[in-house]
């Protein structure tokens, strides 16, 4: 009994599909950041690309075996958190007149 017989998508291309599936809406996300009409949406759009971006490459991890890769994307999701925070900051601050 192969893996053909059994029925089943090996992993590897169910992982691809995921990974592809990720840089579609990553393209979505991007459409989002250049079209929206008001700084917040951009900022969503923003948000949006990176916590993507964290999960594509942590499925690319697993599709290469190398697990230095996952702990690449949690500093990249704790650097996007951090900067988010401070955009939103500034977004407040611009719209109550303090800078």
């Amino acid at each position: 009994m192969g893996k053909e017989d059994c029925g089943m998508i090996p992993v590897l291309d169910a992982l691809w599909f995921t990974f592809y599936l990720l840089m579609f809406f990553g393209l979505l996300a991007l459409i989002r950041l250049v079209i929206g009409p008001t700084v917040p949406d951009r900022v969503v759009g923003l948000d949006a690309m990176t916590t993507i971006t964290v999960a594509a490459m942590i499925v690319l991890a697993a599709i290469m075996e190398e697990p230095i890769i996952v702990d690449i994307a949690l500093v990249y999701a704790l650097l996007s958190f951090v900067a988010t925070l401070y955009i939103a900051r500034y977004l407040r601050r611009k719209k109550e007149g303090l800078q």
